[in-house]
């Protein structure tokens, strides 16, 4: 386990937390996005993430750095899923420790806003009727859905 990765296998969120502890630690706040069925009243079949890896990787390791220096005393870990994942699969685990529990909930949201601003992750949502990329990130909008 690298405290940035990307992979294509199962994400343990017990793996990250543990990442994150040692005896200066008061707090670990630990996030996990899974694959929700519904949005927006459609039902989703399943999600497929794309990546670059080695760049997201190093916008991961970014993310780590940011909260390094905004908290300090922080310890960030975060794993991201790519491939097909099915509905309630993790597709992001962020853990991050701090002396204080303030801290470490405060950073583990400023982590998964970053992701969704700098990491070259693509999300495809695939719903019963129809299929689309998410977010501006992959540069083109391919959408087999009516839009309503």
């Amino acid at each position: 386990m690298k405290p940035f990765e990307v992979v294509t296998t199962p994400l343990d969120p017990e793996t990250y937390r543990k990442y994150t502890v040692n005896p200066k630690q008061g707090a670990v706040c630990v996030f996990t996005g899974i694959v929700r069925e519904w949005t927006k009243g459609v039902k989703t079949e399943y999600l497929e993430y794309e990546s670059y890896i080695p760049m997201a990787e190093k916008k991961l390791a970014q993310i780590g750095e940011e909260i390094s220096e905004r908290w300090p005393g922080t310890v960030t870990a975060i794993g991201h899923r790519i491939g097909a994942l099915q509905i309630s699969d993790i597709a992001v685990v962020i853990a991050v420790s701090s002396p204080h529990r303030k801290d470490s909930y405060a950073a583990n949201e400023y982590a998964i806003e970053r992701i969704k601003e700098i990491v070259p992750i693509w999300k495809k949502e695939i719903w019963e009727d129809g299929e689309e990329w998410m977010g501006g990130q992959k540069g083109y909008h391919s959408s087999y859905k009516e839009e309503h």
